[in-house]
Parts: structure tokens; sequence; C-alpha cells
């Protein structure tokens, strides 16, 4: 008895359900009119592109690159600095030389990594500052405007390894760092005490210090193969004082005043190429990028045309991803940088000197996926959006490029802090072809269209 009402039970659920199912199908259709519902439309453009001369760019840094670099395809890279030193305010002496004399300076270059030759010879040269430098952080500066180059302050021939190092030292644990050494005239030094004695005003903050030692210039005079990374320069004094041993006795200790480069003073970073014709001709199947100042890449999309086909449609995605061709494979070959930053190109020069970052509005940043060699933006249609808004009857010129960016974590993620150009030197050849160079954009609209 009770199977039979169990039976009877559910053919009736079924039998409810059925029915019910044919009213809920209409409900999301009968509840939406036909003004509210949504059209999208997916429309395809040619995006125009082109290799373009950098000439310079915004390099504010305490690190440069030091020497000269041949490739094949990307030419010639030139590159040295001027730089200042830091001073604190009120500086002297930590203690007073024997006999107010002191015993030697150097200059230090630390470094890193290279380009190029490890082994090729080359020769660093130091040069005074006659000329107060100014914020001028862009690389095309002429360094005879500031510069004596008829009186040489030190000279060192050198290699990016250093050979004479032994492998217990390179490889061991007390922390090897690569660097040159520069002995500079012994009365630079004397110079700085004395003028710490006799006119201690001209340390009083850094502008006065400035004004009393405008600087110096670091340059190669001999040599081609290798550009070496600089991470840190410094100039040491080294002098001898009368001090206490362990026993309370008179002793002479060895003490150094070493002055550094530093975020604080100014480094002008100068790069120089040469030999970028091939670059530089038209293609139809590639462009290319090479830094540090050397060519970057121009699109044009044509907001013209598009501007009237999404006119009251809502802009929804509109994806952008750089296909690039395989790096040479030749000895000593440019690596691929691993970020690029896309931006209108009226807005290059304040992002820079502004110290902004990328915000996917206007700027993005677009990193390398070395497995298929692609560099992917995302959706960058809120730059379009903007422009349309401002200038719909131009279209809109796009300038990428090789950047660095630092990233700091919270609570919410990782995010952008620092957005630099990419100073190390790389080259890259992107494609440019028709397929390449296709754009999609997604628009859609409530209500018919």
């Amino acid at each position: 008895m009770n199977k039979k009402h169990f039976i009877l039970g559910l053919c009736l659920a079924i039998f409810i359900l059925g029915s019910c199912d044919d009213e809920l199908s209409k409900v999301g259709t009968s509840i939406q009119g036909e003004g509210d519902k949504i059209s999208v439309s997916v429309d395809s453009f040619n995006i125009a592109a082109s290799t373009v001369k950098m000439e310079s760019v915004y390099a504010k840094s305490d690190t440069g690159l030091l020497g000269e670099f041949y490739d094949p395809l990307y030419g010639t890279l030139v590159s040295d600095y001027i730089c200042q030193f830091y001073c604190p305010e009120g500086y002297r002496f930590e203690h007073t030389p024997i006999d107010g004399k002191v015993d030697s300076v150097d200059f230090r270059i630390y470094y890193s990594a290279w380009v190029g030759d490890s082994v090729a010879p080359m020769r660093v040269q130091l040069f005074p500052v006659t000329t107060p430098l100014e914020k001028n952080y862009y690389t095309d500066l002429n360094p005879d405007d500031y510069v004596d180059r008829k009186q040489v302050l030190g000279s060192q021939t050198y290699t990016a390894y250093d050979v004479s190092v032994p492998d217990s030292v390179r490889n061991g644990d007390d922390g090897y760092y690569p660097n040159i050494r520069i002995r500079m005239p012994e009365s630079i030094g004397q110079k700085i005490y004395d003028e710490t004695v006799n006119n201690p005003s001209s340390f009083v903050d850094q502008d006065a210090f400035n004004a009393f030692f405008p600087g110096l210039y670091v340059t190669t005079t001999f040599g081609s193969g290798t550009i070496i990374g600089v991470d840190l320069s410094l100039m040491t004094i080294h002098y001898r004082y009368v001090g206490k041993g362990a026993q309370e006795q008179d002793t002479i200790i060895h003490a150094t005043e070493v002055f550094n480069i530093t975020k604080e003073v100014i480094q002008l970073n100068r790069f120089k190429n040469t030999d970028m014709s091939e670059l530089l001709e038209p293609s139809e199947d590639y462009m290319y990028m090479k830094t540090p100042a050397g060519v970057g890449c121009r699109l044009v999309i044509p907001a013209k045309e598009i501007a009237p086909l999404i006119d009251g449609r809502i802009l929804n995605n509109m994806p952008l991803t750089l296909r690039a061709f395989p790096p040479e494979e030749y000895t000593y070959a440019l690596n691929m940088p691993s970020k690029l930053l896309l931006l209108p190109e009226d807005s290059v020069k304040t992002f820079f000197e502004d110290n902004k970052v990328s915000d996917g509005t206007t700027s993005f940043v677009g990193v390398l996926n070395a497995e298929n060699r692609t560099y992917p933006f995302g959706n960058i249609s809120n730059v379009l959006k903007k422009h349309i808004e401002n200038s719909p009857g131009d279209d809109l010129v796009l300038m990428i490029f090789p950047v660095n960016t630092k990233e700091e974590s919270n609570y919410y993620g990782t995010y952008t802090t620092v957005v630099t150009h990419y100073l190390a030197p790389s080259g890259l050849k992107l494609r440019k072809d028709n397929q390449a160079m296709r754009m999609g954009v997604t628009s859609s609209k409530y209500g018919s269209r």
C-alpha cells in the first residue's frame, strides 16, 4: 500500500515540474523587453606600425653604462656618464690626517653585468667637470659642454672579466664584487681636506660642495667590444691618523673618506647610437626596438574610422598582443627586453619626468611570454575611449619601448611603484604583417542596434 502511494506521488511531482519548466523557460525573455536586449558587435581594423628613432630618453638614475659595443644588426652603442658626489651638510674628515696630508685617492666602478666580449681590453679615463651640471636627464648630452678633456684625472685599462682574480676569490663566500680601480692625483684629496679646514662654507650644503667640486666625467678612450652595467661609483680618499691602540698607546691607523654617487645628486648618462640605418628602413613585415635610446615602435590606431562605428555604444574590449621574431643567434647577440610600455606619443615626456606608473587606462605594460615570444598588453580600450572623447577627429598614435619596473606587495596584491626606461643594451624584432597588426574591437549597446 505504501509502495503504491509512493509511485503515485512521484508521478504527480514529475508532471508538475514538467509543466512549470515550460513557463520558467520563458521567464527571462518575458521580463526582458525588446528595448533591453544587448547587441554585441566585433569589428576589425588594421594598425599602422613603424620603427622610429628615439634620439634620447629620460634617464634619471644613479646607475649607468660604460663602454662601446657593436652589433651586426643593431649597430654601435657608446655609453659613458658625468657625475656629482654626495656630501653631507657640514662635512668634515672623521679624523685629522697625520701632518694634515692625505695618502692617495681612487675612483672605483662596481658592476655585476656586461654585454659583449668579456675579455676585450678597454681603457677608462676620468676628466674634471668644469661647468656646473644641470638637471637635464636626457641622454643626448654633449660632454664637451661640461668637461675639460685636456686634463686627465685618472686612467685604467681593464677587461670586464678580470682574469687576475682567482676562482677561489670570485666564487668564494666573501662576496666578490667586480670593480675597476682608477688611481687619481693625491692633490684631489688634499684639496678637499684643505678646504674643510680653510673654507668650511664649501660644505654647508650640497650646492656649495657642487660649486667647489663639480664632479667627474667617466668615459672609455680605448677599446670596443664590451659595455658594463655600472651599479655603483665612488671616490675614496685614503689617509692615516694617530689613534689609540688596545693598550691606549699611540698607533697609526689607516682611514678613508668616501664620496658616493646617490639619487640626491646629478648623474648624466650619455648614450650614442650609430649604424642604425637597417633598423629604420621601411618594412611591411617587421619593426625594431633597440635600447638604450636607440629605436622604438610607433602604432597608429585608426580612431577616426572606429569612432563613428562605436558612437552611442559601449567600447568593451580591444586586446593588443605584439609578436616577436626569434632573437639573433650570432655571438654576443643582444637579448630581448622583458617588458614593454605602451602609451600615447604625446604623453611620453611627462610620464617619465613626473615619475608616473602604468595605470591600465592610458598606459600599459606588456610582459614577455618567452614560450611563444609575445608581449600581451591586455584590454587597451580605455586609451581609445579617452582619445575619442578628446580628439574624435584624429587617429590615436601610441609609442612602445622597453622599460624597467619595480613592484611592491600588500594585502591586496602586487602593484607597480616605478617605471623607467630600460637602460641596458637590448634588441627586439617584432612582426608587423597584416595578421599581426589586425585588431579586434568589441562594443555593445542596449536595445536594438
